[in-house]
């Protein structure tokens, strides 16, 4: 009698592949060189073995809540727990369909902090009123995907790094200190006198994203100043492309 088949693992499907060859470190270590969306979304699709790979705690940290496993590695229940337990190079996903309280959290590590949702209103920030800021970068981050709101005072605290937002909503709410309120602001210094060299990779950009609210889009104390700026208004709303560089 024949024998029975044994049936093969997804990732033995194609054993001429020559990825499928690699082991799961290596696999998992250039994955973590793909842009978290959509390029390691995708790899997640492959297959089971790439599913596995493409969502492990150490290329993700998750911010949900409720927390469905509190013994899970690598989720957390608000943004401020997982920025601290966060290295250099991480992303963080938040959970879409929730709410989460952001006031003065200070990131000073390389990050990548993305809206789990289709949409960025899915996914959304809160700045309460009291507090200066949602989030302050010292560092080169990028966040995308994501609604921040703020009472009074900015959503984003830009100090020093180069700073991506990319499909986000930045909305100050309204209220008679308006003035006092915007969306982003600045306050890096490209050329510090105190040294002999000039300080280089300091900026901000935007990409497709809403602005809504405040004295004016964006606020710039330090020596960087707006540049190239392009709206496209659609039905409902303004979509903003623009850099902040040196001047």
């Amino acid at each position: 009698m024949a024998k029975r088949l044994r049936k093969a693992a997804p990732w033995e499907e194609s054993p001429g592949s020559p990825a499928n060859c690699l082991d799961d470190g290596c696999l998992m270590n250039i994955f973590s060189f793909l842009s978290p969306i959509p390029d390691r979304y995708n790899t997640a699709l492959v297959c089971h073995r790439w599913r596995y790979l493409a969502c492990h705690p150490r290329l993700w940290l998750r911010v949900e809540r409720p927390l469905r496993n509190v013994t899970e590695p690598g989720v957390y229940m608000n943004l401020e727990a997982a920025v601290s337990a966060a290295r250099p190079g991480d992303t963080i996903l938040i959970a879409a369909g929730s709410t989460y309280l952001a006031c003065n959290i200070q990131i000073k590590k390389p990050l990548c902090i993305i809206g789990g949702g289709e949409l960025p209103d899915d996914t959304v920030l809160t700045c309460s009123r009291g507090s200066d800021n949602a989030l302050e970068f010292l560092s080169t981050c990028k966040i995308a995907n994501l609604t921040i709101k703020a009472e009074l005072g900015c959503c984003l605290l830009h100090r020093s790094g180069k700073l991506t937002i990319e499909e986000c909503l930045l909305q100050c709410e309204q209220n008679p200190l308006d003035y006092l309120s915007f969306p982003i602001v600045s306050t890096a210094i490209e050329y510090n006198p105190l040294s002999s060299l000039k300080e280089q990779g300091h900026g901000v950009t935007v990409v497709r994203t809403r602005i809504e609210g405040g004295a004016k889009a964006i606020r710039t104390n330090g020596t960087l100043a707006l540049q190239r700026v392009r709206a496209i208004y659609a039905r409902s709303s303004v979509f903003f492309w623009f850099e902040v560089g040196e001047k």
